[in-house]
């Protein structure tokens, strides 16, 4: 192992959370949720089967009912959801492990049928998605939302907060504030999906203007040094585009680093699991912008993890369909040995196939 590989796995500090390595496991949607959007019981095995990530961070978790845009995704807003999550960071815990809550709002990538009678899905601006998501009858289109009205905005920071709270409260380390991937933040912040003309439209400091005041009504609530936020400045998943991407997130990564402390941010480059170089982009020029830990995603293997880590660019890389079938990814990354394969018909819901029997090198 050369010395650059073997920055992976020294011990990082992202805020206030301590990482015993610089791999992360990043957020990995599964649809096993029991009713009532609590978490299953056989996340606290999946989970603990992971723990020897520096971070995890935990799937995208609504942070209220409106909040939910799949089958079967778990919630961080009832007591019954707080106490299963609680479950699954002792496990964690138990193993030496850190793990974030992610916390989500879908916005406009949902369906009626997975939201509260009567209620449609929200969205900066009454603009259908050209997208799918998972419902009880299988992949269908999102359904058309509706504006949010000026005045529903500051119940949706207070979510936010309210949700944040309940993380750590379920013994989460920190949280990490999606706000990329085409979800309500990232709808926001794009004026592909944001039409607005007031506060929160328009202009680049508006349409970063609800990302700013959501992660600081965060940082408030839990202290800066447990945020974290996820940014993914040119995937078009979720019909995600804007017409030009570099100073609009060069804008909001500089309007969060004047949270002081906050933990760090995490950039997806390029598209989403896969071409990382389909739009032109200055992901050190974004960066230089932060003062925090910076973790890089998408399409990093060891070598490639290395160099990053040793020329100061980033501070950890996360990992994402890797953990799914390689529990001990960290050991296998260490020693070199070849990676298992996942099973893609069982990466959204179902039971303990494909979820916690991938085995280990050492069974």
């Amino acid at each position: 192992m050369n010395p650059a590989d073997a920055l992976l796995f020294t011990p990082t500090h992202l805020g206030d959370i301590a990482a015993a390595n610089r791999i992360a496991m990043a957020p990995l949607t599964r649809n096993r949720a029991l009713p009532d959007r609590v978490p299953s019981p056989l996340a606290i095995t999946y989970y603990r089967q992971r723990a020897s990530a520096g971070l995890i961070i935990a799937e995208a978790t609504q942070i209220s009912p409106l909040g939910q845009g799949y089958l079967d995704t778990p919630g961080i807003y009832s007591a019954e959801q707080v106490a299963a999550w609680k479950s699954i960071t002792d496990a964690v815990h138990a193993e030496g492990g850190r793990i974030v809550l992610q916390l989500w709002h879908v916005g406009r990538i949902s369906h009626t049928s997975l939201l509260p009678e009567g209620e449609v899905p929200v969205a900066p601006s009454a603009l259908r998605a050209n997208g799918k998501t998972f419902t009880a009858n299988g992949f269908e289109d999102v359904s058309t939302p509706r504006a949010l009205a000026l005045e529903e905005i500051p119940q949706l920071i207070e979510d936010y907060r309210v949700a944040a709270r309940n993380a750590i409260a379920a013994g989460f380390d920190g949280v990490e504030v999606h706000a990329a991937n085409g979800y309500l933040i990232d709808q926001f912040l794009r004026d592909g999906s944001n039409h607005r003309d007031d506060a929160y439209g328009g202009s680049i400091e508006n349409r970063t203007r609800l990302l700013f005041e959501v992660v600081s009504a965060v940082a408030e609530a839990i202290g800066a040094g447990r945020t974290g936020v996820r940014l993914s400045p040119v995937t078009p998943v979720n019909d995600a585009h804007d017409s030009n991407p570099q100073p609009l997130f060069n804008r909001a990564v500089e309007r969060l680093d004047t949270i002081d402390g906050l933990a760090f941010i995490h950039v997806i480059e390029g598209a989403t699991g896969g071409d990382r170089d389909n739009i032109p982009f200055d992901y050190p020029a974004l960066r230089a912008r932060f003062r925090g830990a910076w973790i890089a995603n998408n399409g990093y293997d060891a070598e490639r993890a290395g160099q990053a880590l040793a020329s100061g660019y980033a501070d950890m890389i996360a990992f994402g369909r890797p953990f799914i079938a390689n529990p001990d990814l960290v050991a296998r990354l260490r020693s070199g040995a070849p990676l298992a394969e996942l099973d893609p018909a069982t990466l959204y819901g179902g039971g303990e196939h494909g979820y916690i029997d991938y085995p280990a090198l050492d069974a």
